[in-house]
């Protein structure tokens, strides 16, 4: 049985470790000017890219530079709401202990294949909701970002916006 100063213990030891938390959160949280991403986000965009988009990119850096661009301005025309639903979750994948714990990469630069293969399996086929909903808006930001650029429209046969004239 647990003695009440053991629980009052516990809880006191469990406040300091979730305000130290915060506090860690708070001073590492990188911050970017409005209508840009984070480098932290920039980082785990580039890195997810390449999976989400298996076998549709060239090689290179340059179309996922561009995916990437492309997402920071899909983010930007969304609403207030949107975008603060967004930055929570970008802010949860910047923070190395929530990426750890969620994710179980540790550093985006440095994360294989394999590993960005089976943090996104983990969260579209998850059990909770939320984290599949998660998944959702990272695939569908990367997916719109691709299929806006001209460049991307001749593999699913789209010969482009009609002519005015």
């Amino acid at each position: 049985m647990l003695s009440r100063r053991t629980f009052i213990k516990a809880g006191l030891l469990g406040g300091i470790a979730l305000g130290a938390g915060g506090v860690w959160y708070g001073a590492t949280r990188e911050s970017a000017p409005a209508g840009h991403l984070p480098g932290s986000t920039r980082a785990m965009f580039a890195a997810i890219t390449p999976v989400i988009l298996a076998g549709s990119l060239d090689e290179g850096n340059g179309p996922v530079e561009r995916v990437v661009d492309g997402v920071e301005r899909a983010v930007a025309g969304l609403s207030a709401a949107a975008q603060s639903e967004l930055g929570e979750l970008f802010g949860l994948l910047g923070f190395y202990p929530a990426r750890l714990l969620l994710t179980g990469i540790g550093d985006w630069r440095l994360a294989t294949r394999a590993e960005i293969e089976a943090f996104l399996d983990g969260w579209r086929l998850h059990r909770i909701a939320l984290m599949q909903g998660a998944y959702a808006a990272l695939h569908d930001l990367v997916l719109g970002a691709w299929y806006a650029q001209p460049e991307s429209w001749e593999t699913i046969g789209y010969p482009g916006p009609p002519e005015v004239k």
